[in-house]
């Protein structure tokens, strides 16, 4: 039962910082495109010109 006396508010703060932290994304716009980084790894770069190898 003493236990309790200690996981509990350790729980609860947990939950506390979970919860801020995300308001706290949520705020600065993290989850606002999705996704846009889901199809930018599809795209091509630039292709580049080979290097000309030095004798």
């Amino acid at each position: 039962m003493s236990v309790l006396y200690i996981a509990l508010p350790v729980a609860i703060l947990l939950a506390l910082a979970a919860v801020i932290a995300f308001v706290w994304t949520v705020s600065r716009g993290q989850y606002d495109d999705l996704e846009t980084p889901a199809y930018r790894i599809l795209e091509d770069d630039q292709k580049q010109k080979p290097k000309e190898e030095k004798r």
